[in-house]
């Protein structure tokens, strides 16, 4: 099968938040929630970014569409034949390129503006470029809510009148007015009831299909993203340390910090259950230099190198990257040392 056209490369992609102290507000530090950040979206496929929370998956998403200023690195998106540099794009070609680059918000509630109608909330992309014929902006935040599942009946509502499931398909009809390319999706079901989940799951998979878009997705629920990715980011304070496949991934994670979230996903079946592994320690601080592995103090197979060589992201089975000393080593479907493990889960 040929190889998808990436549509995003996002390479030693860094943002940096400033602590300021005293009268003045002087800065003593920065908070380094994303830290040297490189991945790939191809044309048409879904990635996901996993992790704690806390660990920069969000800023991520934000920063790559400008809603945060990045501190350093490239954002390079390719449309039209053209590659941008979406990091040193000036407010006029950021706006043209925002047509072709939405956002999915975690909380459809929040989303929403509450004193905007339906048709002034979907339609408001459209007149901010250029669709300024009321009627013919009508027809179109129509026929995108009939594409989301809603009823043109809708209108003239406002967001309090719908469930949180109706919002949120008010909000992906609103990511999908001025026809993306790619669309990053910051935890769009984690505010909704599981069987809604499952509905606006199917929505933004068919709407995959069909339209050939690219997901960024963001969420910390493993199973979601098992059935809705391609391939699989994991990451760890500010930092990627597992991109694969999904199904490898999730068969034979190569990463501790990787075996150690798929362990604490909940299985319904009892015969089927695991032993979880428990990490000792805290997560590394952002604010902080530091030396070796950010990993390492909570690691169960950390060595002496591992507190004194930080690992860089390094090709593991030809389609993964890995970013440990010991991942060509390690066999993580073993049982884990006994300092790790706790009874069943």
């Amino acid at each position: 099968m040929a190889k998808a056209e990436l549509l995003l490369s996002v390479r030693n992609l860094k943002k940096h938040f400033p602590i300021k102290k005293g009268f003045i507000s002087r800065v003593v530090g920065n908070i380094k929630a994303v830290d040297g950040v490189s991945f790939d979206v191809p044309a048409g496929q879904c990635v996901g970014l996993v992790g704690e929370s806390g660990c920069g998956k969000t800023t991520v998403g934000r920063t790559i569409l400008r809603a945060q200023e990045p501190t350093a690195g490239e954002i390079l998106f390719r449309v039209d034949g053209r590659e941008h540099d979406l990091a040193k794009a000036s407010a006029e070609e950021l706006k043209a390129l925002r047509r072709h680059a939405q956002m999915i918000f975690q909380d459809p509630y929040a989303s929403l503006n509450p004193r905007m109608t339906v048709f002034e909330l979907v339609g408001e992309p459209l007149l901010i470029n250029g669709l300024t014929n009321r009627d013919e902006r009508l027809e179109k935040v129509r026929a995108l809510l009939t594409k989301v599942g809603l009823k043109g009946e809708h209108l003239q509502r406002y967001p309090h009148a719908f469930s949180g499931g109706q919002r949120q398909r008010i909000g992906i009809a609103r990511a999908l007015a001025l026809n993306p390319k790619l669309i990053v999706a910051d935890e769009p079901v984690s505010a909704l009831d599981v069987s809604v989940q499952a509905q606006v799951l199917n929505l933004l998979m068919d709407l995959q299909r069909e339209l050939k878009l690219a997901y960024l997705f963001v969420s910390h629920e493993l199973s979601v993203v098992r059935h809705i990715c391609d391939r699989v980011l994991v990451m760890y304070a500010g930092q990627i340390v597992e991109d694969a496949p999904v199904d490898g991934l999730f068969d034979r994670p190569l990463h501790p910090y990787t075996a150690a979230l798929l362990a604490a996903v909940p299985i319904p079946d009892p015969k089927r259950r695991g032993r979880r592994i428990l990490l000792s320690g805290e997560v590394a601080d952002p604010s902080k230099e530091h030396v070796g592995c950010r990993f390492a103090p909570r690691c169960p197979y950390a060595q002496a190198r591992c507190r004194e060589e930080a690992p860089e992201l390094q090709a593991q089975d030809g389609e993964r990257q890995v970013r440990c000393h010991l991942a060509a080593t390690l066999d993580l479907n073993a049982p884990a040392p006994a300092a790790a493990v706790a009874g069943d889960c």
